[in-house]
């Protein structure tokens, strides 16, 4: 159990990609936001400027991959904080799986359950990133922190680092919740999820 504390943390996993939409794995590739993906940034963003989040009170940190760095690019945008770049927050590497959709992947790698759970599966990805090594670079990431944070980054290593930052060990990753468009909020050991609600789409104007 680690029982360090650290500053507030604001996790955001990027907006939604097209291999998300089809059900393609990414790892170290990558694919662009799709209108719904942009959306949910904009949404994020709208979110983080509630929260009172500026250059002033967080930095801004994304993983480096596209998709990511374009999600924190929409919330600079919006909260007029600087980008930094942070290699330590991309995404797992799912070796020979990346861009394969999950149809393909099942038909040459049959999961040794029908009831696998998607954490194993992770784990068992030919030439994968070894978990101990993700656990280790979130670690180094959190305590290199130095005031509360904005951190841009993709599901599984949201996942990782959220565990890790709540002192929890890695038998409690399946423990917190995942998803798109919403805020994770660590701060005093607690975890929230805010979510983040799109713009309604406007109203047509009258012809004529």
């Amino acid at each position: 159990m680690n029982g360090t504390v650290y500053p507030e943390i604001l996790v955001i996993r990027h907006g939604q990609t097209a291999w998300n939409r089809d059900g393609r794995w990414q790892g170290a590739l990558d694919s662009p936001l799709t209108e719904a993906g942009i959306s949910q940034a904009h949404a994020m963003a709208r979110a983080l400027v509630g929260l009172g989040v500026g250059e002033a009170s967080h930095d801004l940190f994304h993983s480096p991959q596209g998709r990511a760095a374009h999600t924190a690019r929409i919330i600079a945008a919006a909260t007029g904080q600087a980008l930094r770049a942070e290699p330590l927050l991309r995404e797992i590497g799912v070796g020979d799986w990346a861009g394969l959709t999950r149809d393909e992947v099942d038909r040459r790698w049959p999961a040794p359950d029908p009831h696998e759970h998607f954490l194993d599966r992770y784990a068992r990805a030919p030439g994968g990133e070894p978990f101990a090594d993700l656990w280790a670079r979130v670690e180094s990431l959190l305590r290199g922190l130095r005031r509360p944070a904005v951190l841009v980054t993709h599901g599984i290593t949201s996942r990782f680092l959220r565990t890790c930052a709540l002192g929890r060990d890695e038998a409690a990753l399946a423990d917190l919740p995942g998803g798109q468009g919403v805020v994770f909020r660590l701060r005093g050991g607690r975890h929230e999820t805010l979510p983040a609600k799109p713009a309604p789409l406007a109203e047509p104007k009258p012809k004529g």
